[in-house]
């Protein structure tokens, strides 16, 4: 399990730069390849591996929540809800002097960018070598007193050396030596930047599904997160359909930018504030005044949505949930809107673990206007079409919502984010979105 980060670049000549952070006119741009691309699984394949990865993560949670009261408090709870250890796209990276090739999973729920170094004492299996420390120029160990070791949540010290350790909630973990590298982002045969002194850790013990990648790659909002540490600190991405051939992409720095999305709707470029929540500072949390089904407001009190002052609840958008989970009031009134929209009948499709689905296609006397999906944030909506929250299960033929109830909060999964282009401006703490075809952008 040996490796780091990688980005697929987009710049002329080679830029080198002495420490990690870029300046405003960098930037680059990256290919996101799902977990799953390239295999021969049928379109209810991918969907119920999606749901699955989503339902483990919830069950972890409230299993993590029932069983041990007095261990895992609410926001080491919380934690595994998001938990990146089965993340749902990749990129691919180079990391050290001379580069070596790794892939690795965008986590926007962490900070940590880390990957399995050898000697390994315990790692996964993994695609590529793990990372040698010993045959690269440029690593350096981090020592106890920098103020990289101290960003950690919990540092240690061992040998004078700073020691990081990670737990993702389920079974996933990582620990080892926080350390400096060079990171060179592109691919050989195009144009690069080359950042020094990216810290990263070089993991010794860990354990966990890599999903077929070598480590990860944080773009959560702390201070150790790539788009933290190389600046300037914005990301977009825009999430083509499961089904397309098409890659997604990645934008980092000054290619972060909404103004030319090409969009045939028409759409303007709308944008909602982050909220900080003082327990999970890395995730990013959106205020969500409500939920509505075309032109109707559903019945939902906005406190569903709200943080907690213990830190739980909230609202919460992330790449690496597949489908959206909503807090239990708020999906019961969804149901309720989508039975009484829909003239079907309302059933549940065990084969791929939605709860409320239509009988499909409906009878030929029968006229179905799905209705648009909108979250309504501060100062934004977020219009999305049937096709966004929606799915058939192609053995049942039953029409199902694409979301699933959680008592936790509520968190945005990239089904509901597809053909979204998405821009994470950190620096001011905004969410911007325009629908857009994000296979041809």
């Amino acid at each position: 399990m040996a490796s780091l980060v990688l980005l697929l670049i987009l710049l002329l000549p080679t830029i080198s730069l002495p420490v990690a952070h870029c300046n405003d006119n960098v930037g680059f741009q990256l290919k996101l390849t799902h977990v799953d691309a390239g295999t021969s699984y049928t379109k209810l394949e991918l969907l119920s591996r999606a749901i699955a990865r989503s339902k483990a993560r919830v069950a972890a949670l409230q299993s993590a929540a029932v069983s041990a009261p007095p261990v895992v408090d609410p926001i080491t709870a919380a934690r595994v809800l998001v938990t990146a250890s089965s993340g749902e796209y990749m990129v691919d990276l180079t990391i050290g002097t001379p580069p070596l090739y790794y892939t690795a999973i965008m986590d926007t729920g962490r900070d940590l960018i880390w990957t399995q170094c050898a000697p390994c004492l315990l790692c996964s299996d993994q695609p590529t070598p793990y990372f040698d420390a010993k045959k690269s120029a440029t690593y350096r160990a981090l020592p106890c007193r920098s103020s990289r070791c101290a960003a950690l949540s919990s540092p240690s010290c061992f040998k004078k050396m700073c020691v990081y350790q990670y737990y993702y909630g389920d079974t996933a973990s990582t620990a080892g030596v926080l350390a400096n590298e060079t990171f060179t982002f592109g691919a050989a045969s195009s144009t690069k930047v080359r950042a020094a002194n990216v810290s990263f850790g070089c993991g010794s013990l860990n354990a966990g599904d890599l999903a077929n990648s070598s480590g990860m790659v944080g773009f959560g909002r702390g201070p150790l997160s790539l788009v933290s540490q190389l600046g300037p600190s914005r990301f977009s991405y825009c999430l083509t359909s499961y089904l397309s051939p098409t890659p997604s992409r990645l934008y980092f720095g000054v290619f972060a930018n909404l103004n030319s999305t090409n969009t045939s709707s028409g759409s303007p470029v709308q944008s909602t504030p982050f909220l900080i929540n003082p327990a999970l500072p890395n995730m990013y949390f959106l205020s969500v005044n409500g939920i509505s089904l075309g032109t109707k407001r559903l019945p939902i009190d906005p406190l569903v949505f709200a943080i907690n002052d213990d830190g739980t609840g909230g609202v919460i958008i992330d790449s690496g949930t597949s489908i959206t989970w909503l807090q239990q009031d708020a999906y019961e009134a969804v149901r309720r809107g989508l039975v009484s929209a829909i003239p079907l009948p309302a059933t549940n499709d065990t084969d791929i673990g939605l709860d409320t689905c239509f009988q499909w296609p409906p009878p030929p006397n029968v006229t179905v206007m799905v209705p648009d999906f909108v979250f309504h944030f501060d100062g934004a909506n977020m219009t999305l079409p049937p096709e966004n929250y929606m799915l058939i299960a192609s053995t049942t033929g039953y029409l199902c919502l694409a979301m699933a109830p959680t008592g936790v909060g509520t968190i945005i999964g990239n089904y509901q984010q597809q053909n979204l282009h998405l821009l994470y401006d950190i620096a001011n703490s905004f969410l911007s979105f325009v629908p857009a075809p994000c296979d041809i952008i």
